[in-house]
């Protein structure tokens, strides 16, 4: 068991295909270590690392499963070699940066499947119809993850496998490599927007900080107002919203990016 570290070390070793080989997370005996993340793509919310498997538990609070870090896993199936990439990712157009990134142009396939909130996309690149992006899309929804982003390249061993045998390969090798990945819980944030005079700045700041908000950016206008863009955790919008309103004696609060963008004002 060792974790491959380059492109090179990756495809040197395939004819020990069926050990799982993961680079952010070491496998042995069934269980998971948790490991830091890899930098690059990644989802900016916070989380608690968990075990393995526990994106299907119900929970209290708003928000969604993720994967801790980029995965590599590794299986073979009738002499057909399956490599599997997965990541965390924040927008489709991070998915498809690294799906075509990971894409090897000497593979018989490079399918993929990733799933954002209501955007979801996949690919059988030449495969039969539904037998390969389906597949692995149905495994990350079937592992309750979200913001996940899975490339399931493979090598021909000189097999054909059918249709059944194509669904159950890169489904399979999708799903094994998604249980055992380490997973985060992150929770739901939303962007809002807060207009304060300068003399209330201060308030403003003091709320934001109470509900541990991420300050994005500061538009001073010229007026004398400031528009203020943070993140806060879903479920803390109802008691910001009441923070600055008594905070500023009923004369501001902070309202959801979208609702200010549709009404033309703090944009």
């Amino acid at each position: 068991m060792h974790l491959a570290t380059s492109r090179s070390a990756l495809l040197g070793g395939l004819h020990s295909c069926r050990a799982a080989r993961f680079v952010g997370a070491q496998v042995k005996a069934g269980h998971t270590q948790a490991a830091p993340r890899v930098g690059g793509a990644g989802c900016p919310a916070r989380g608690v690392a968990t075990r393995a498997g526990a994106g299907s538990e119900a929970e209290t609070e708003s928000g969604y499963w993720t994967l801790q870090s980029y995965v590599l896993y590794e299986s073979e199936v009738k002499k057909s070699k399956f490599i599997v990439h997965a990541w965390p990712v924040s927008s489709p157009a991070e998915a498809m940066d690294l799906i075509k990134g990971a894409s090897d142009p000497s593979a018989s396939h490079n399918c993929f499947a990733y799933r954002i909130g209501d955007e979801f996309r996949s690919s059988d690149d030449g495969e039969p119809g539904g037998t390969a992006g389906k597949p692995i899309q149905t495994a990350i929804d079937g592992e309750g993850l979200d913001r996940v982003a899975v490339l399931v390249t493979r090598f021909f061993g000189g097999v054909k496998l059918g249709a059944g045998g194509l669904v159950r390969a890169y489904g399979g090798a999708a799903q094994e490599c998604l249980k055992l990945a380490p997973r985060v819980f992150a929770k739901a944030q939303v962007e809002v927007v807060v207009e304060a005079s300068y003399d209330e700045l201060g308030t403003i700041y003091s709320c934001l900080d109470m509900h541990a908000c991420m300050r994005l950016a500061e538009d001073y206008g010229s007026s004398g107002t400031v528009s203020i863009r943070a993140l806060v955790d879903a479920d803390k919008l109802n008691s910001l919203k009441a923070a600055v309103a008594d905070g500023t004696r009923g004369k501001r609060t902070a309202v959801p990016a979208a609702e200010a963008a549709a009404a033309g004002t703090g944009a």
